[in-house]
């Protein structure tokens, strides 16, 4: 079934692009240009991706979750390279965070 009737994306090519990492709208959109047009079909990608896991969005959760040892050490560690932002994790430059 198609996702996006604008660049012909299907629902199988979305999940593939999922497999490989794309874990957001937005990757999925770098990835095969679907949602970039009209952006009709962002809330089916959405559907399809569902909350399955997503190593960027553990992280993330991660990050959240108070009191763990990932918190203490990002939070001892003083921001060093120009290229990251708070609330990112260390090591992803602005450039990867989507």
């Amino acid at each position: 079934m198609y996702v996006c009737s604008c660049f012909g994306i299907t629902e199988k090519q979305v999940k593939e692009h999922a497999e490989a990492g794309a874990c957001t709208p937005r990757q999925i959109a770098s990835a095969c240009k679907a949602g970039t047009d009209c952006g009709g079909c962002v809330r089916a990608i959405q559907a399809v991706l569902g909350r399955g896991a997503c190593p960027r969005r553990e992280l993330l959760d991660r990050k959240r979750t108070p009191g763990t040892a990932a918190d203490a050490a990002t939070d001892a560690a003083p921001e060093t390279d120009p290229g990251t932002a708070p609330g990112i994790a260390p090591g992803i430059r602005l450039s990867e965070a989507a």
